[in-house]
């Protein structure tokens, strides 16, 4: 699904910059916005790198409780781990072959590769509340073992493309990174529709299930589909600007994967939902209260002309 081998300049630009003798070179990265995106691999790098380790050995032990979606996780962010390695290369090295590898191979399959399990969670995540009956006798570690393997075979597609693919293989591929779209939504739209009529299901999971959907859809939604419009948009590429905005963000994907193992674990986010839901009620309750006394409590002329009366009564 997709091909990230364009990660900071268009073809164009790319002739254009190694043609250059005044072109300023950080790592891998050539061009005008090569500096940027240099301090943003380094960055992402140094902060996701230990997290992401973390991450994973943490999540390791949900797996051994029969924990399905923890699988997804982890391999979500053993996808993370790969982009931030080659970050890290990209920013030690300015070897051309090398960097195209990395690029148009390595980088692209493990971004490949983390929006296909994103996808995978948001199902996962729907068929439990949708299909409650049917999801819970198949699955199993040995099913979600074999989704991991399918998922991590299917960027061999990307490399048939990359060499195959022609002149309109970046447009092609850039459709085809549309279709998680879609998908994202109805899992949202269908899951929040089947929490609605069940009530079968603990309130603190629907929020840590609601809380993982929309995470996911946001991530896609923040992090990848502007390098979709970056490659629709071919008479754009060349600003400098419009690059920096549009891919930048799939460099910090990484980091973002991060909050799913937040809400992964249930204590933590039962607490950070809880908080929320409760500043929520706190506020609408003050809110009510405070239209309640004004409501009931007049102004104090309006008052004072009521006590007046009610004595010239007694007179």
């Amino acid at each position: 699904m997709g091909n990230f081998c364009q990660d900071q300049t268009s073809p164009e630009n790319l002739s254009n910059v190694m043609s250059s003798n005044s072109t300023s070179s950080y790592g891998c990265y050539e061009g005008e916005d090569a500096f940027t995106f240099y301090v943003v691999a380094l960055s992402v790098s140094c902060i996701g790198l230990p997290l992401t380790l973390l991450a994973i050995f943490a999540l390791y032990s949900l797996v051994q409780k029969d924990h399905v979606a923890g699988i997804y996780v982890i391999n979500l962010l053993i996808a993370d781990l790969i982009q931030i390695c080659c970050f890290i290369i990209k920013v030690a090295i300015n070897n051309k072959e090398i960097c195209n590898v990395l690029r148009c191979i390595i980088h692209s399959t493990a971004v490949e590769v983390s929006i296909c399990f994103m996808v995978v969670i948001s199902l996962e995540r729907y068929l439990v509340v949708a299909w409650p009956l049917w999801y819970r006798f198949r699955r199993s570690i040995k099913t979600s073992l074999i989704v991991c393997f399918v998922v991590w075979m299917l960027p061999l597609l990307n490399l048939l493309m990359y060499f195959y693919g022609g002149d309109h293989m970046e447009t092609t591929v850039a459709c085809f990174l549309l279709v998680p779209f879609p998908l994202l939504i109805f899992f949202l739209c269908g899951t929040l529709k089947a929490l609605s009529a069940t009530r079968s299901v603990p309130t603190e999971e629907k929020r840590q299930i609601v809380a993982i959907l929309v995470l996911v859809f946001l991530i896609y939604t923040l992090m990848f589909l502007p390098r979709v419009i970056y490659s629709l948009a071919k008479n754009f590429r060349q600003d400098p600007i419009f690059e920096i905005v549009t891919i930048t963000p799939v460099y910090f994907s990484p980091l973002a994967d991060l909050m799913l193992y937040v809400f992964m674990r249930k204590g933590i986010a039962d607490k950070l939902l809880a908080s929320l839901c409760c500043k929520v009620e706190c506020n609408d309750t003050g809110q009510s209260a405070v239209h309640s006394v004004s409501k009931n409590s007049g102004s104090p002329m309006q008052t004072e002309r009521e006590e007046l009366e009610k004595r010239s009564e007694k007179v």
